[in-house]
């Protein structure tokens, strides 16, 4: 067949409703085109909302905007261990966004035991372990079938002697932490996986309880969970239909619905906004011009090479370089390529191998990591760069030609990036009964059923499985302007504002450049005199 470019960019689809029958998966995908952040729009009160009269109105106890897998696996828990009723919004369709765009492990090779995502990663990997035993028990093609379930288990592979000494120290650390781990060497790895080459001094750290799902036939089946409940009223779905701002009650100021397109869907316990690298965004157009909130997701676009019942390499489990473990630093052992754009942290794209092969016996090669904005274009040098890094992984590869035009399909998504590594999930301060969960950048589907399971806690008041408090948003992101103002005082006058940043080092240096990237950008764009030159 003729390649395929999935998730590329499309005209805006009419906002529209989707019937609880079929899934939208099994739908055309399209993306709304995304403008940038627009500041300044107020909450509205409810006298000040004039409905046009074909804008329906309905009432729930949670509406959650955003329907990719966070999202949904939010609506699902709620469903099913609460009594309340739930809507989910979204600008597009499920699939549609970064968990559409994965290669679905559910690994935890590349976690590290005492990080403040590791104990939510554990919890959410037995639930899904949970959920695959429960659909299995069900019959009917299994786990396998309607999850893309497979316990495949993953290799972390490294090819010098500095990457085996990581891998010895990684599974040693796994393995105090009751994690299954054995570190092999480059004979082992090679019994285990006879197309992989890592050279003499190479090896691997086997870990043969990790799993990968499909992304698409596990959002099919908790579609097909939360449509169970709509009979009963307690489940619906707006589908490419945009939320456009929040609505305050005029007695209280509390917000209490969410305007989209097309609806106005009132929340009475709680809304969640799981928009992952749209949620800054939606968070700029839904708080006060007064607010000092800025939480600093932003989107970082990746790429993945899919080629369709490739029968070159065969895999027996998923692998992964054990570069990707630092992605977010930039590690000798990853491939840097020189970018235009000014927006990568680094000045290049990180390529790190991983591999899997799907139910379908397709091999899925990536990745790659760049911030191109929302940029859905497919960028055919990082794809010979993913090409190329594989090959040095597997031979094979080397005497084949790639023809992206034949028999491939390109995965383009955005993760969810947060600059600490780790998502953020708790209520907003400026508005107590809504919540954000986000920023779980390439690790949605890991732990999407950990994090539900935790917004309903949130709501529900419950002190939890997990604890909260590496996730929240309290102390987090806010700068005083104060401290801020202070520290630029001591800025000689003729340095320019980028120079000092990079000359001042130490905590204040992080502070003043992690304020300025992130919680003062508009104001510096207002008015960056400001800034620049007060010195009173």
């Amino acid at each position: 067949m003729d390649a395929a470019v999935a998730f590329s960019s499309a005209p805006s689809p009419t906002p529209r409703r989707f019937s609880t029958g079929a899934s939208p998966c099994s739908r055309a995908l399209h993306r709304l085109s995304v403008c940038g952040p627009r500041r300044g729009r107020p909450l509205r009160t409810r006298s000040q909302v004039q409905p046009p009269a074909a804008k329906a109105t309905s009432q729930h106890d949670v509406v959650v905007v955003g329907a990719g897998i966070v999202g949904l696996a939010i609506a699902r828990h709620l469903l099913i261990h609460t009594p309340f009723s739930v809507a989910v919004a979204d600008a597009a369709v499920p699939c549609s966004g970064a968990t559409g765009a994965g290669q679905g492990y559910i690994w935890m090779s590349h976690r590290t035991p005492g990080s403040d995502t590791w104990e939510l990663a554990l919890r959410s990997k037995r639930l899904w372990e949970e959920l695959a035993a429960e659909v299995d028990g069900l019959g009917g093609g299994g786990a396998r079938e309607r999850l893309g379930w497979m316990r495949t288990g993953s290799l972390l592979v490294g090819r010098t002697s500095e990457e085996l000494t990581t891998l010895e120290e990684r599974t040693k650390a796994l393995s105090q932490a009751g994690i299954h781990a054995e570190l092999l060497s480059a004979s082992s790895l090679h019994a285990l996986e006879p197309a992989v080459s890592v050279g003499k001094d190479g090896g691997a750290m086997f870990l043969p309880q990790d799993c990968q799902i499909d992304a698409f036939q596990a959002v099919s089946l908790i579609e097909k969970t939360n449509n169970s409940y709509s009979p009963e009223g307690r489940y619906v779905e707006f589908y490419n239909d945009p939320a456009m701002s929040l609505i305050r009650s005029e007695v209280n100021g509390t917000v209490e619905a969410v305007q989209t397109s097309n609806n106005i869907l009132y929340g009475t316990k709680a809304i969640v906004l799981a928009s992952g690298a749209w949620t800054r965004s939606l968070l700029h157009d839904f708080l006060e011009p007064s607010s000092t909130l800025d939480i600093p997701v932003k989107p970082r676009k990746g790429h993945l090479l899919v080629l369709e019942k490739f029968d070159k390499v065969k895999l027996n489990h998923g692998l992964m370089e054990v570069g990707y473990v630092d992605h977010q630093v930039a590690k000798s052992n990853t491939v840097h390529m020189a970018t235009e754009s000014g927006q990568d942290e680094h000045g290049a794209s990180s390529i790190s191998m991983t591999a899997t092969l799907d139910t379908k016996g397709n091999l899925v090669l990536g990745s790659s990591r760049e911030f191109k904005g929302f940029s859905r274009e497919v960028d055919k040098s990082i794809v010979k760069c993913i090409w190329d890094r594989a090959a040095e992984f597997f031979p094979a590869l080397k005497n084949v030609r790639l023809d992206i035009d034949q028999n491939t399909q390109i995965r383009i998504g955005h993760r969810p990036y947060m600059p600490d590594g780790k998502p953020v999930i708790d209520f907003v301060p400026d508005l107590p009964n809504v919540l954000v969960a986000t920023g779980h950048e390439g690790s949605g589907l890991t732990l999407a059923l950990g994090t539900a399971e935790m917004v309903a806690d949130m709501i529900l008041g419950n002190p939890g499985k997990v604890d909260f408090s590496p996730f929240s948003v309290k102390h987090r992101f806010s700068v005083e302007l104060s401290t801020l103002l202070q520290v630029q005082r001591s800025m000689p006058d003729d340095m320019l504002l980028d120079d000092f940043v990079k000359q001042t080092t130490g905590s204040v240096g992080r502070l003043l450049k992690f304020a300025l990237e992130y919680r003062l950008e508009a104001f510096l764009q207002s008015d960056p005199a400001f800034i620049i030159n007060s010195k009173s």
